[in-house]
């Protein structure tokens, strides 16, 4: 964890990382709250939003910005631990696709690209059609409406 603090953090987080053996007893009994009672701390789930201009040049209109939520460092170490937990359990779900590279470690756009070129020179070598479809969702997050996803 770097040693950057948030403007949310009410305690440094330099102080936190000098002092984790004292804090470690805190935030423990914290996450295990959290855990037994299925719910996280209200005043965790305030950030501090700052927009990052997405390209230069473009700086006029609010669709070049990107919001960046800046969480204060117990929420980070309680998310952490919630990933610890659920994470395991989503790969070993049925339902889970092995094919999913989003958002997994060891997983990246260059690995979906091997895996396609790997298939397709499968299928040529099979002497197979091959269709490929690819969908752009770059922009996504600036289609939604953000009156829904605040309320």
């Amino acid at each position: 964890m770097s040693a950057n603090s948030s403007p949310r953090d009410f305690v440094p987080t330099s102080l936190l990382k000098a002092c984790r053996y004292t804090f470690a007893h805190v935030i423990t009994r914290l996450a295990n709250l959290s855990f037994e009672h299925a719910t996280f701390p209200v005043k965790f789930k305030t950030a501090s939003v700052t927009p990052l201009l997405k390209k230069h040049g473009v700086d006029t209109d609010p669709a070049s910005y990107r919001p960046i939520s800046n969480l204060n460092t117990v929420s980070k170490i309680l998310e952490r631990l919630v990933l610890n937990r659920v994470i395991p359990h989503v790969l070993s779900s049925s339902s889970f696709d092995a094919m999913q590279s989003a958002y997994r470690r060891h997983h990246s756009a260059e690995t979906v690209l091997l895996k396609i070129t790997k298939d397709i020179y499968s299928e040529f070598d099979a002497h197979q059609s091959t269709i490929l479809v690819a969908l752009d969702q770059s922009a996504a997050f600036d289609c939604i409406d953000q009156k829904i996803m605040i309320g």
